[in-house]
């Protein structure tokens, strides 16, 4: 039996869990997610937590035990918490600025990149070095950070471009005749 699958989900207080079907909605103080799970997994409502089961030991079902799983705890944490993915920008010159809902970065390149916002994310600034990409649904966060990361990644010589918060930079030495090699 997975270990992650037989977890029951604890709902809090002032989130409503509504199943119809395969489709699941959850409601919370943050907002609303709705997803479509598979059609084999089935989710039962007990007493203030949510039950994942799966109909027999088969490898697909014993694989999407713990998935399905996962995806409903994270649907009650993002109403719940929200979720929130930081970014550092490292760079001379480089920066992050908002307008309007828009992120704006200036990476080095002949032009400002301008990223829009999905529904249901927004970009806050602590500094115009360090960001954070904010929303309940922790798949959109992460595939957003991911997007503006890609605007420029860090390169391994002296780090510059934008990195995930605590990120660890892999260095590579350069050239030698920059360290005063032979002459």
């Amino acid at each position: 039996m997975s270990r992650i699958g037989r977890a029951p989900i604890a709902v809090p207080s002032g989130v409503t869990v509504t199943l119809d079907g395969r489709s699941i909605t959850v409601t919370g103080p943050k907002g609303t997610l709705r997803r479509d799970l598979h059609p084999d997994m089935i989710v039962r409502q007990e007493e203030g937590t949510l039950v994942v089961e799966r109909p027999s030991e088969a490898k697909i079902h014993r694989q999407l035990h713990g998935l399905t799983r996962t995806l409903v705890a994270n649907m009650v944490e993002g109403v719940t918490n929200g979720y929130r993915k930081g970014l550092e920008i490292t760079g001379v010159g480089y920066r992050a600025q908002k307008v309007g809902e828009k992120l704006q970065l200036s990476l080095g390149y002949s032009h400002p990149v301008e990223i829009e916002p999905p529904a249901g994310i927004g970009f806050e600034l602590e500094n115009p070095t360090r960001l954070a990409v904010v929303g309940i649904d922790k798949e959109l966060v992460g595939q957003v950070a991911a997007r503006v990361r890609a605007t420029r990644k860090p390169e391994p010589y002296k780090g510059k471009g934008v990195k995930y918060a605590g990120e660890r930079i892999r260095r590579k030495a350069g050239k030698a005749g920059k360290i005063g090699g032979k002459k």
